[in-house]
């Protein structure tokens, strides 16, 4: 995962509100609360230009032409899709887990993670664990230029998340479709989670240090349309 996580200046530059130098030289991330009511509306409406099965079409062809509004679309609205579960665990994904955990794998082992990796996406476009797994492989395969897509997309996916705040408080605090996002979105941007709250009624508080181990604060996520989606159509569970 060490490749990966060299490739993540730009995301720390658009993602930490802290900016800095590096920062300045990326253009500015425009930071605003998601109308969840309006992209749900837009997704489900054949007649939108964010209608999702057009989205996801446009997603899979393994280009880099969507833009960054797009993926908002695209990463938020799956939370009004019918195969939506942001708990759901992916049988393929578990198939990966003690050869990502060597410090160095094979490239024979690099297969059988690309094919699991593959087919956990398949199962869930945004499990983001996995598609970090895939693109490791696919560059010590010397597979660059569909790494290159896959890491398009991965980063896109943070920015859309890092775009619905700034995390430094409720009022401003980032949005994800699943738990695990909190975790890879704070490990991108170079820090490693200490503790994680939950705040009533709908707010996840997650504590961080920084790389040298300085206590760094935390960052707030809301959760409210996950946990509504969720006990929709999972009453039992409540």
């Amino acid at each position: 995962l060490h490749i990966i996580m060299a490739a993540f200046a730009a995301i720390v530059a658009y993602a930490s509100p802290a900016g800095g130098d590096d920062g300045k030289a990326v253009a500015k991330l425009e930071r605003k609360i998601p109308d969840l009511a309006q992209i749900r509306t837009d997704v489900l409406d054949p007649e939108s230009q964010y209608y999702y099965p057009r989205l996801m079409d446009e997603y899979q062809r393994n280009d880099t032409l969507m833009d960054l509004e797009k993926f908002r679309y695209l990463y938020l609205g799956y939370m009004f899709q019918e195969d939506y579960n942001p708990y759901r665990s992916s049988a393929f994904s578990s198939q990966n887990d003690n050869l990502i955990e060597k410090k160095q794998i094979s490239r024979q082992e690099c297969d059988s993670v690309i094919k699991y990796a593959e087919k956990s996406l398949q199962d869930n476009p945004f499990d983001l664990k996995e598609m970090m797994n895939l693109i490791s492989a696919l560059r010590i395969k010397g597979k660059n230029n569909l790494a290159q897509v896959w890491q398009y997309k991965f980063n896109n996916i943070l920015l859309a998340i890092a775009s619905t705040g700034t995390g430094l408080d409720e009022e401003s605090a980032w949005f994800v479709i699943e738990p695990q996002h909190e975790y890879i979105l704070l490990n991108a941007m170079g820090y490693k989670v200490e503790n994680h709250l939950f705040y009533e009624p709908y707010f996840e508080y997650i504590t961080v240090v920084d790389p040298s181990g300085g206590k760094a604060g935390g960052y707030y996520f809301n959760i409210k349309t996950l946990l509504d989606e969720y006990y929709r159509k999972y009453p039992d569970d409540i």
